[in-house]
């Protein structure tokens, strides 16, 4: 019972002296002029900005596997074209007496192993009647296989030319659209090491790609069937809409800076998609609709040292207003939690009294959480913990807060009037504390 009465003598003690310290600490408002940001109800998104390269989704390189003259083009940029569909022709003079050479000596070599094979019959008959040795029958039976191996030669000679001659006419391999062409009729092309690339076919225009750079830090954010919006500087304000297809794991480095092509694909029904066209491509990574936003600046706040040290004092002046007893009493109650009454609080002893606690005013918060502050309804400076979501870099949403809720104005800045105050009011720059105040550095 007696420990009971201790504990409520406490904690009227403690209520008594944070109330003076909350009354003493609002009054100090007087001498500063705040700026406020209000908590509003809005969507948010976390997003990873990167640039890339439109294209079709399969285009094929024709060329041509012989060298000539073009003769005659039958198509043109931005063509339609079906599979089979004939673009080219070269000149077919040379290719075509290359075929008649080739018969030529097809027909040579047969009528010459025609002559082997009359030859071979006629002695093989006097060998089996023992009227040739073996060393003399031996040349009718090696002249026979020389010229079956003539024979064979000759027809692939002449398949050969025949294929060339083929090749001298060039066909569509798929159905699509002409988007290149690097010949014009009377050019000529020469097939080397490497077929030279006549035309570029696109197969289907209506559906898009976009290869985008993504950087290492942000790569492990991106994920297939992620979604996406792009932008076009020739549609300025149109906004287009697509998915990841594929991550590539190959990377590239460029100015010492290792990138990741990530595939997106993107529909154009309309059409105003061309291939080559650069895209301002966003990742979403995260997206929250109907939800509470404060703005970072107002996270960011950190009060001024003379605030601070207002709160040093009265708190202070808490420890010293403690009866001995019940000091001695309450140590014992918080000797488990480490507490000491002499002066030496544990972190939010006092953390149900806004900035009493070392944890609820200074020091590093947990990612996912954050501080803001504000006049209650007497005038009063005071804070609230909140829990933070997605950010976009400039809102963030607020996921759980006490005391937190639409229309409420929370303070983003301070300014004092004399060139002093000024000075501690640059200490209160937004950049400063922005460890733990949500998932992403703001």
């Amino acid at each position: 019972m007696k420990k009971k009465i201790l504990g409520i003598i406490l904690l009227v003690v403690v209520l008594g002296a944070g109330w003076s310290i909350y009354a003493s600490f609002g009054r100090s408002k007087t001498t500063s002029q705040y700026q406020f940001e209000e908590i509003a109800r809005g969507n948010v998104e976390n997003t990873v900005s990167s640039t890339g390269t439109i294209s079709a989704v399969g285009t094929v390189e024709v060329g041509t596997q012989v060298s000539g003259t073009i003769a005659r083009l039958y198509v043109d940029f931005n063509d339609k074209v079906n599979k089979g569909q004939l673009l080219a022709v070269l000149d077919t003079v040379l290719l075509r007496a290359t075929v008649l050479d080739a018969r030529a000596s097809v027909e040579i070599v047969q009528a010459q192993m025609e002559q082997a094979q009359a030859d071979y019959n006629r002695n093989l008959a006097l060998f089996e009647k023992k009227l040739l040795s073996e060393a003399e029958f031996l040349p009718f039976r090696i002249k026979i296989k020389t010229q079956q191996a003539s024979l064979k030669a000759s027809q692939a000679t002449l398949e050969r030319a025949q294929h060339n001659l083929r090749y001298a006419v060039i066909r569509s391999p798929i159905k699509g659209t002409v988007i290149q062409r690097n010949v014009e009729a009377g050019q000529t092309v020469a097939a080397s090491l490497s077929a030279p690339t006549l035309f570029i076919i696109a197969e289907d225009l209506s559906q898009m790609e976009i290869h985008a750079l993504v950087n290492e830090s942000d790569i492990g954010q991106i994920k297939e069937g992620q979604k996406v919006r792009f932008e076009v500087q020739a549609h300025p304000d149109k906004i287009f809409s697509g998915t990841v297809k594929q991550i590539r794991l190959q990377p590239s480095n460029i100015q010492n800076v290792v990138n990741y092509t990530v595939v997106v694909n993107a529909a154009n029904d309309e059409g105003l998609l061309l291939p080559g066209m650069t895209a301002t491509v966003d990742f979403v990574i995260e997206q929250k609709q109907d939800v509470l936003l404060v703005a970072n600046a107002a996270l960011r706040f950190q009060p001024t040292p003379e605030m601070m040290e207002a709160l040093r004092k009265r708190r202070e002046s808490l420890a010293n207003a403690i009866p001995d007893s019940i000091r001695a009493q309450f140590r014992e109650r918080m000797a488990n939690r480490g507490g000491d009454l002499g002066g030496n609080f544990r972190r939010g002893d006092f953390g149900g009294f806004p900035g009493m606690g070392g944890g609820a005013f200074g020091g590093q918060m947990p990612r996912d959480r954050g501080r803001l502050w504000y006049l209650d309804d007497n005038g009063n400076l005071a804070m609230a913990i909140i829990r933070t979501g997605v950010t976009d870099g400039r809102m963030t949403e607020i996921v759980m807060g006490r005391n937190v809720q639409e229309g409420m104005k929370v303070i983003s800045g301070v300014s004092q009037p004399d060139a002093q105050s000024n000075t501690a009011a640059r200490s209160s720059n937004p950049m400063q504390g922005m460890q733990g105040m949500g998932r992403r550095p703001f």
